[in-house]
């Protein structure tokens, strides 16, 4: 009999067993006697990560087993969940352990997630009736740790999180299983292979890489004209420009005679010189997204490697709870940090004028941190040398990030003049740094962005009033096209997704849930995305492949290809996670919508028939040689027709006699009717042999190499 201790993973485990005394590892738990926490004996055990999950369809109904469009939709009366089975023995462990406990104390990750993984495992141990406690920390370090089992929380505080968990689980299993067999057996009808995976997240999300993709393709240049006008006044020279741009070039000529300039040298004036000292503020501490977006920009870091080294660094107890979407701290964090600005400074091997020894509001703000704050170093400082080269990059970011919040701001003396040619306007902006406050601690940074300026921000002494010749030229640009995602800006337009969205409601909750996915989910479903097919990324630049196209067109106008959808979700699932909501009315809505996903899918899928035919024509291996109308593609065991419907019985093997046929040797055997001389092949008796392939008939051949007689 004792307290269970029941962790999400075993190097959380570990970690909450270094802040107590006397103990004793065991297989699968560790067992505590420190009556500084606990009057009788505790045990922290753990599961890994989702230890728990849905069982498939077929545990419900025979039927469900077979994709059949007969047989959706799906939706069992109740759920059942099952122990994953590379997970069972540590089940076990936990089960044993909990069917004793007197207490049961939640300490998995502090967000709907951990909650949820905690109370399946209770659940389905059969110890839901046990009380149960909450630890709520945000940070491995011992004496936070420590704080934390001395302010438990009671469990029950924490139970709707499990509720709104659990209801985002069971939606996304009734969308993924329905809407993922619909598209798939309506789109193998028209010809397409699949399977195609479709999910609440992930669809929206790869829709959003479509349209820019398509705004990108289909984006036609345009000309534009604008007035340049190179002014030379006595101390010096600089170019000022016409702030508006012309469609033509004969609407911009008329412009100049309307003012009565000519193209060439002019007289003018220095109308307007005005001055202005400006400071930037430091940028904010950071959230996963933002760290994600500033690691791949820098190093090419892939969001989930940094989630991953992210993670690494938290469990080695360096840096805060990574899984956050605040930019935020609570005074107790800011009052460690300024205690540790010596050593952060040394780690990072910078020195820093501490201009803002008192917490700002900007940054320091106890009403914006309600679960998690943002991602800071913690009270160890270790030296970099002692990581990896990629823990290095992060955790130095973090560091600098953190320290540019004490350091003095970036000034700068801003010059805004105005030349005039006879009413004509003419304007350029300088700016002279004045200090390089917080910007110093990103030399690199800082030198990457002057060297693409291109163009000296220093003006020449000048004063109102004086005179000045001016060289007016015409410029002609074109339009550019919107830049391709990276997975970084990937990131931060899901986080932003919402900004697009006419519906006033779901506009207002993505705005407060910052987009779809959340900051534990975005890099996940990237990667799923990258998994199933539908992206590609090359040099860092993110593309929706010929599968990922075909997808989104047939989900186009549907709630599936938009953040609308994922707005209105998380508008009701934060209800029940606020206890304000219902698991059974938000499920309800999420059937009716699948009914609806059956009644109109069928017609929309038959409208993009032409997309379909063009994406065979493209990934097609050849011509079908046998009926002549159809295109012979990957079928995944075997090539095959695309006439098969209309009676095309036509098909190549991909391996024959223990050989594999590459996509190169199909195509010119269907180009030229058979290959060049292949080896390697295997006869029935084991023994190799060299041949020709050929097709005769519509059927496949061997044609023996003639050998030369000696």
């Amino acid at each position: 009999m004792g307290i269970v201790i029941l962790a999400e993973k075993p190097s959380q485990g570990r970690a909450y067993a270094d802040a107590f005394r006397n103990i004793a590892r065991k297989d699968g738990y560790i067992e505590v006697n420190d009556s500084r926490y606990f009057q009788q004996k505790a045990f922290i055990t753990w599961g890994f990560g989702h230890l728990i999950e849905l069982v498939e369809p077929e545990h419900y109904k025979g039927d469900w087993k077979k994709w059949s469009l007969s047989t959706l939709p799906i939706i069992p009366e109740t759920f059942k969940f099952q122990v994953a089975k590379d997970k069972r023995k540590q089940f076990n462990v936990v089960k044993k352990l909990l069917h004793s406990a007197t207490e049961i104390i939640v300490a998995t990750d502090c967000d709907r997630e951990g909650e949820n993984i905690a109370r399946s495992m209770i659940m389905l141990s059969g110890a839901a009736h046990k009380p149960t406690k909450r630890l709520w920390i945000n940070s491995l370090e011992e004496d936070e740790i420590q704080k934390g089992f001395r302010n438990l929380k009671e469990g029950r505080q924490t139970i709707p999180l499990y509720h709104e968990a659990q209801t985002r689980q069971y939606s996304d299993w009734l969308v993924g299983m329905n809407a993922s067999r619909l598209y798939t057996l309506l789109l193998q009808q028209k010809g397409v292979r699949g399977p195609f995976s479709v999910g609440r997240v992930q669809t929206p999300t790869l829709y959003l890489i479509y349209q820019r993709q398509q705004a990108i393709e289909n984006f036609q240049p345009k000309p534009f004209y604008e007035w340049i006008g190179d002014t030379k006044v006595e101390n010096g020279s600089f170019q000022a420009k016409y702030q508006e741009k012309f469609q033509t070039e004969e609407e911009a000529r008329q412009r100049l005679q309307k003012h009565n300039v000519h193209e060439g040298e002019n007289k003018g004036v220095i109308h307007r010189i005005k001055k202005a000292r400006k400071k930037n503020k430091s940028p904010r501490l950071h959230s996963l997204s933002t760290l994600q977006a500033k690691a791949n920009k820098l190093w090419k870091y892939s969001p989930s490697e940094t989630l991953k080294i992210a993670q690494g660094l938290y469990e080695k107890k360096l840096i805060s709870y990574p899984r956050t979407d605040t930019h935020f701290i609570t005074k107790n964090e800011f009052s460690y940090l300024k205690k540790h600005l010596p050593a952060y400074q040394n780690c990072a091997g910078v020195q820093l004028e501490t201009a803002y020894p008192h917490a700002q509001k900007r940054f320091v703000d106890d009403s914006k941190v309600q679960e998690h704050y943002a991602i800071i170093p913690t009270k160890q400082v270790r030296n970099l040398q002692t990581m990896s080269v990629k823990e290095q990059n992060i955790y130095r970011e973090v560091l600098l990030t953190t320290l540019a919040m004490f350091a003095p701001d970036y000034e700068y003396e801003e010059t805004k003049v105005q030349v005039q040619i006879n009413g004509m306007i003419f304007e350029r902006t300088g700016k002279v740094e004045l200090n390089k406050g917080w910007k110093a601690l990103f030399p690199k940074e800082e030198k990457n962005r002057n060297g693409k300026k291109g163009e000296n921000d220093n003006l020449p002494v000048m004063s109102e009033g004086e005179s000045c010749l001016v060289e007016v030229k015409l410029k002609e640009g074109m339009t550019q096209p919107p830049k391709p995602f990276t997975e970084g800006t990937l990131i931060q337009m899901m986080k932003s997704a919402g900004k697009d969205i006419e519906d006033a409601e779901a506009k207002e909750m993505l705005s407060k849930t910052e987009g779809i996915g959340t900051e534990a989910t975005r890099a996940g479903i990237i990667e799923t995305l990258k998994h199933q097919q539908y992206i590609q990324v090359k040099k860092n630049i993110v593309r929706v492949t010929r599968k990922g196209e075909i997808l989104c067109q047939a989900v186009e106008g549907t709630l599936l290809s938009s953040a609308e959808m994922t707005g209105k979700w998380e508008k009701c699932l934060s209800k029940i996670g606020r206890s304000q909501g219902s698991q059974d009315v938000f499920l309800g809505h999420i059937e009716k919508f699948i009914q609806s996903l059956m009644e109109n899918a069928p017609n929309h899928v038959g409208r993009i028939q032409e997309s379909i035919k063009d994406m065979q024509d493209q990934t097609a291996a050849g011509s079908c040689p046998f009926c002549g109308k159809g295109k012979v593609l990957d079928k995944g065991k075997f090539y095959g027709c695309t006439a098969y419907q209309e009676g095309c019985k036509f098909t190549l093997p991909k391996f024959i006699c223990g050989k594999k046929l590459s996509g190169e040797m199909v195509k010119k055997l269907l180009v030229t009717g058979e290959t060049g001389v292949l080896k390697g092949f295997k006869s029935k008796k084991g023994k190799s042999f060299d041949a020709i392939l050929r097709i005769d008939r519509g059927r496949l051949k061997f044609k023996f190499p003639v050998k030369n007689k000696v």
